[in-house]
């Protein structure tokens, strides 16, 4: 991925020279035109297309500003509450994540699930143990949360 970037930049680059303009749009006419010559020969590459992952990136990103703000607006919900009827407990999630970045990544984006925080993970990083704060929607909550969140982790990082 790194050197297709840097390939994209000396197109853009050499670009520029051939155009005889040193200016910001003619560097991004050269980028664009990097992009899609670096399409063409994406096969020829041992990775992905390096926008693919970008894009991912981004997903990931826009899906956790989503949950910020739905988790937000949820525990606000819950402290205005004239009487606050909770049942709190702890329950345990099973995930097919490998290694610590998708590990580390899970366990922080289900902390942003309305009313659930991550407490520990096994030694074998397959079982997260969760505290919720109202077990039986927050449970619901955060299995819905799970199948987005390592969906958009597995397109990042695979």
């Amino acid at each position: 991925m790194p050197v297709q970037v840097l390939i994209n930049l000396f197109i853009a680059f050499l670009w520029m020279f051939f155009q005889d303009e040193w200016g910001i749009l003619s560097f991004f006419s050269g980028y664009i035109v990097g992009i899609v010559v670096l399409f063409s020969l994406r096969r020829f590459f041992p990775s992905s297309f390096y926008l693919k992952r970008f894009f991912a990136i981004m997903n990931l990103f826009l899906l956790f500003i989503r949950e910020s703000v739905t988790s937000s607006v949820a525990i606000m919900k819950e402290v205005i509450r004239p009487n606050i009827d909770v049942t709190p407990g702890i329950f345990k999630m099973e995930t097919d994540l490998e290694g610590d970045l998708e590990i580390t990544l899970l366990a922080l984006l289900l902390t942003l699930t309305p009313g659930s925080v991550v407490i520990e993970v096994s030694p074998s990083n397959k079982i997260f143990y969760l505290h919720a704060l109202n077990l039986p929607q927050s449970k619901h909550a955060v299995f819905q949360s799970q199948i987005k969140y390592e969906k958009a982790i597995k397109e990042v990082t695979r």
